[in-house]
């Protein structure tokens, strides 16, 4: 694909994640994109043949741009406990802002598209969340910065609450209080003192 080519395509993406922001995942039609890149038709089909397929574009996407910003928030010199508190204060603004990210069409997509065992993508992306932290929670534990805990249950924890708040926002509201609430809890748990 040559390089206008492929700026038509992230044109399209980053126009795609804005209509999905707005309307969801289930009120999406390839007419909207169309619409809103003011390309024909076919111009949007050479690039996606569908609405999934152009919302997994954006999902794959959106997780390439999360790893960046976290991997530039680190200090060469950055401890494990120094990564474990960037993370979480990643995810409590992802959860504080969950109006303006694709949470709700992401849980949209599952719902109407479930996607049973190794080939669910949220599935693959909370696993390689929990073997990350499993990881660094191993590093911690051998820094003597973190407690001697099950490094693995306890990042499944961590994932489960952070997925859970992630839920809450959208069902129940929560205030950023009570998601510091639960992530100083977490850490408590975690971090020795």
């Amino acid at each position: 694909m040559g390089e206008k080519s492929e700026q038509k395509k992230q044109f399209i993406i980053e126009t795609a994640r804005r209509i999905f922001l707005e309307k969801g995942y289930k009120d999406v039609t390839m007419k909207d994109v169309v619409e809103a890149c003011a390309i024909s038709r076919g111009g949007l089909y050479l690039y996606f043949n569908s609405v999934e397929e152009l919302f997994l574009a954006v999902m794959s996407a959106e997780e390439a741009e999360t790893d960046d910003v976290f991997t530039g928030a680190l200090k060469e010199d950055a401890t494990a406990a120094d990564v474990l508190l960037i993370f979480l204060k990643e995810q409590k603004k992802e959860i504080l802002r969950c109006r303006d990210n694709l949470s709700m069409a992401m849980y949209e997509y599952y719902f109407a598209n479930p996607v049973i065992g190794a080939k669910n993508p949220m599935r693959g992306k909370f696993r390689k969340a929990v073997r990350a932290l499993t990881q660094l929670i191993h590093t911690g534990i051998a820094n003597g910065e973190f407690y001697d805990v099950d490094a693995a249950m306890a990042a499944n924890n961590i994932m489960f609450v952070l997925e859970g708040l992630r839920i809450c926002a959208y069902t129940m509201g929560v205030t950023e209080s009570m998601v510091d609430e639960e992530l100083l809890l977490l850490v408590s748990g975690i971090v020795a003192e």
